[in-house]
């Protein structure tokens, strides 16, 4: 049943990026989404030697030219990696698991990882859904509330979010009103809000809620459908921060899964580069409620990266636990509230519409026996088949400036916010520092799949009863 919702995504990905055939990871390795007919390697050297042995290994079993196999563009620059088509129209729908399959005894010759799938990065929500937002009536507070310390340019910590854009109106919202960064494409069609449009700005308002004294930039790197190439996410991770400089603080609220504690090779770059600065990456741990490695995320288990990355899961909505979508394991650093929290959305000025296009499901489609957000409230989506099988037409609802939202998105703002907080409280002025603290001075714990597991609970964060609320009209 985890899997409709799933399915339903990548079908709106896909749509998303026509140019790019798509692939869907099986049911055990994390499910992720990867490009049919590439894989990645290291340019240079191991870049051609994972050429010779794909090509050999077709030749010499499906009886293939070797020209079936070649470089796709040029070397990956920045990067430093290369895509290679290993694809041919003999062999079927997709054929990087049997190119990967090939290049596992050269792997262990050259005692490393020289190859892997061209992820899809998506936002944290998207194909790894938690939900849809609710809208929430605009004289309702923000949950978490807004901290009383007040903005000081000069002592400001600079956070940066790399998500979708900011809407057009978030201005309107006074906890915004000196975010800056790059606005949302196409907010809506055909005059109904798109989906996930306001995630970024989300973030933003419960970063700066729960530490005001933060200059917050917003990049729209993940605008298109909130998914975009690993090949390509590199290089955009790198555009991110040079374009006003490394920031104190990243919340990063996308990634990928990927069996193993290899990392992404198309982040490889970045994160080497993320190491030697002084910027905290906080990254959100996914909402596939799995135990699969989700990187970035999942860098903070390395330890070459143990200060310079925080993986955070979600807490359920009234906090005695770990919210049913959330991902786990011993690569999840530390859990925060993630799951019915309220913050900007938009229509502020104007109302604007919204179709919802996932259904709810008749029972938690990850087992929890609570009312989570799988379950309540209950809605209709214009992608779900059961719509279609029933005939009945997707809800639609109103927003005007605020929202309800759950997944591990909001957990990581929430953290990244606490980090931001202790470094104005302590005048702490590096983020490592105050990452490294505000986890070692953590007094909560929530169980995990029998696992302690330290919790952030912000001082203005208010629980929400796990009961079920009813659907705004």
């Amino acid at each position: 049943m985890a899997l409709q919702r799933y399915r339903e995504q990548f079908d709106h990905i896909q749509r998303s990026m026509p140019e790019v055939p798509l692939a869907m990871g099986p049911d055990d390795d994390g499910h992720p989404l990867y490009e049919k007919g590439v894989v990645l390697a290291r340019s240079g050297e191991e870049a051609r030697a994972v050429e010779d042995t794909v090509r050999a290994h077709f030749t010499e079993t499906r009886g293939l030219l070797p020209d079936h196999v070649r470089r796709d563009g040029p070397d990956g620059g920045r990067t430093g990696v290369t895509r290679i088509r290993v694809g041919a129209p003999d062999l079927g729908d997709d054929v990087v698991p049997h190119a990967l399959g090939a290049l596992r005894a050269a792997e262990e010759r050259h005692g490393r990882r020289l190859v892997s799938r061209n992820h899809v990065v998506h936002i944290a929500v998207n194909a790894c859904p938690g939900d849809e937002p609710v809208p929430i009536a605009r004289s309702a507070a923000p949950n978490p509330a807004a901290a009383g310390t007040g903005h000081d340019p000069a002592t400001a910590v600079r956070v940066l979010v790399v998500d979708t854009g900011l809407v057009h109106d978030h201005h309107a919202y006074p906890l915004l009103a000196h975010t800056t960064g790059d606005t949302q494409a196409a907010e809506t069609d055909g005059g109904v809000l798109r989906q996930y449009v306001g995630h970024g700005t989300f973030i933003a308002g419960i970063l700066a809620a729960v530490a005001p004294n933060t200059d917050i930039t917003v990049r729209g790197t993940l605008n298109d459908a909130g998914a975009v190439l690993e090949s390509e996410f590199g290089a955009r991770l790198f555009e991110a921060v040079e374009g006003a400089g490394w920031p104190d603080v990243i919340s990063l609220s996308a990634g990928s899964p990927a069996p193993g504690l290899h990392g992404l090779l198309g982040l490889d770059a970045f994160m080497r580069e993320l190491r030697e600065q002084r910027t905290l990456l906080v990254a959100a741990a996914g909402n596939n409620g799995s135990d699969v490695p989700f990187w970035p995320a999942a860098y903070s288990a390395l330890p070459e990266y143990a200060d310079s990355v925080v993986s955070v899961g979600a807490l359920r909505s009234d906090g005695e636990g770990p919210a049913c979508f959330s991902n786990h394991g011993r690569w999840v650093r530390v859990f925060a509230p993630g799951e019915r929290l309220t913050s900007a959305l938009t229509g502020f000025g104007t109302p604007v519409p919204y179709l919802y296009q996932h259904s709810t499901y008749d029972d938690c489609r990850y087992g929890f026996d609570y009312s989570c957000t799988c379950q309540y409230p209950r809605h209709t989506g214009a992608l779900s088949e059961a719509r279609e099988s029933t005939g009945g037409k997707p809800d639609q609802v109103m927003f005007d400036g605020f929202a309800q939202w759950s997944g591990t998105s909001f957990a990581t703002p929430v953290a990244a916010g606490l980090v931001a907080a202790l470094m104005t409280s302590e005048r702490e002025r590096d983020p490592r520092t105050a990452g490294a603290r505000l986890l070692a001075d953590a007094t909560h714990r929530t169980d995990v799949r029998g696992a302690k597991v330290r919790a952030l609970r912000p001082p203005t964060w208010r629980p929400v009863p796990v009961t079920a609320p009813a659907l705004p009209a």
